[in-house]
């Protein structure tokens, strides 16, 4: 039984890489000199999807397949993160936001549906909050706070007794804590290797933006296009005041999923998306 479990696991994850191998590797060069990455599939109106802290593009791969159906989908990998050049410099909300501005630009003049999840909400803010809304015909906001109230509760860290991690095992149980659903043996580790391309210092500081939260809420009102605000239940209340308060704004929170909720629960999630584009975005 057990054998057949891992067998399982091994034929999905290679369908996974089978799904992702069918989108283009694209690269571009930033205005101070860093080589970054993208992955390209599908044509039509055009999403973006920027993944959150130290992940690589290809967490996206269910979503790629999903959407290129009907949609050109690019999926991104920012500065020091997935096959994007490791950068001296450049980790903070500004020259993020920078990378994203330089991204659309080579994509086209036409407006893109922009997709943030985690880390990739306050990137996706910080280009909005920097550049406007003349580039974007609307975000999808995934599972971050966005300066709304109430302020997210903080939870002290208490080390734990026992033998000190090293920092390959505690980026494993952090990728492996994402998910409420189990996934793959061979996925988790693919994905946990990823992420430790990104080096320490540039990992510690993209978990310290220096701006205050109302940074990222002046940004998310400063535009009327629409929004779509998916979190967990730990985010309901900024879900409920975002919409009720915000032009043009819709949330939802989802049940019964972890933090990388369109891994866990594809299908729920993409019908979601789906149906917002096609009421507010081109319908």
């Amino acid at each position: 039984m057990r054998r057949a479990g891992a067998i399982a696991s091994l034929v999905l994850a290679g369908l996974l890489l089978a799904g992702t191998a069918r989108a283009a590797d694209r690269y571009f060069l930033t205005s101070d000199g860093v080589r970054l990455h993208y992955m390209e599939s599908g044509r039509g109106r055009t999403i973006v999807m920027v993944p959150g802290w130290t992940m690589p593009a290809w967490i996206f791969e269910r979503q790629i397949r999903a959407f290129q159906q009907s949609y050109r989908v690019i999926a991104f990998d920012p500065r020091s993160q997935g096959d994007s050049e490791i950068a001296a410099t450049g980790h903070d909300p500004w020259r993020r936001g920078q990378d994203i501005a330089e991204l659309l630009d080579r994509l086209g003049p036409d407006p893109v549906l922009l997709m943030g999840w985690s880390l990739g909400v306050l990137d996706s803010l910080a280009f909005l909050n920097e550049h406007g809304d003349r580039r974007i015909a609307g975000l999808v906001l995934v599972d971050n706070s966005v300066g709304e109230e109430p302020a997210p509760v903080a939870v002290p860290h208490r080390p734990k007794p026992g033998p000190k991690l090293s920092r390959a095992e505690k980026m494993h149980r952090f990728v492996a804590g994402m998910f409420v659903r189990p996934q793959p043996r061979p996925w988790l580790d693919r994905l946990t290797e990823a992420c430790l391309r990104t080096p320490p210092e540039a990992a510690a500081a993209l978990l310290a933006y220096p701006v205050p939260r109302s940074f990222w809420k002046d940004a998310v009102y400063s535009t009327a296009r629409p929004v779509l605000y998916l979190v967990r239940p730990g985010l309901s209340g900024q879900a409920a005041n975002l919409a009720a308060h915000r032009v043009n704004a819709e949330s939802v929170v989802l049940q019964g999923v972890g933090h990388a909720m369109f891994v866990d629960d594809p299908q729920r999630f993409d019908q979601l998306v789906e149906a917002f584009i096609r009421r507010l975005i081109w319908p």
